[in-house]
């Protein structure tokens, strides 16, 4: 028996050592990689607007240069939006799939200072476009949505927001 013991080991000792072990590949990281993943990432993202687009061909979408798309449901006749004024707005974020994220209450609409809170850099944007009346569907590349991370919430990261919004009053 104990002969049996003795073989056991060593087989599995000679399996052990003879087995070469691969070294990880380090990744070397630079600006260059970085910049190539951010390209790729951009263009996964606009096929799936552009197919998002296609699916709702009723909508004739605008779009900016830095990616936002804005289509117009209702076109208001009020005063313009610009920076620095305090919206009134009724609005519905959702993904590009679908999923809704939040929205207002039903009851009363939401505030913010144009430019001057911390809301999504496509809704600042898109808000300036409009004017008093109007109903849009944005479509808020994550860019200039959360980006990288999401909003530890509701939105994951690299998510593409389809925002409704109406602008109700401005001040």
């Amino acid at each position: 028996m104990n002969f049996w013991i003795k073989i056991s080991l060593f087989l599995v000792l000679i399996t052990l050592f003879s087995c070469k072990t691969k070294q990880k590949e380090e990744i070397k990281w630079n600006k260059e990689k970085s910049t190539t993943l951010g390209k790729e990432l951009a263009m996964e993202e606009d096929i799936a607007i552009k197919l998002f687009m296609d699916q709702h061909n009723k909508l004739t979408f605008e779009s900016t240069g830095s990616g936002l798309r804005i289509a117009y449901v209702k076109k208001g006749d009020g005063p313009k939006a610009v920076s620095g004024m305090m919206a009134e707005v009724r609005f519905k974020i959702s993904l590009l799939d679908g999923t809704d994220c939040y929205q207002s209450d039903l009851d009363r609409n939401d505030f913010f200072k144009i430019d001057k809170e911390d809301i999504e850099t496509g809704i600042q944007e898109g808000i300036k476009l409009m004017q008093v009346g109007d109903k849009c569907k944005m479509i808020v590349p994550s860019h200039l949505a959360h980006g990288l991370v999401g909003d530890m919430d509701k939105i994951p990261p690299l998510s593409v927001l389809i925002i409704d919004i109406e602008l109700i009053s401005l001040q």
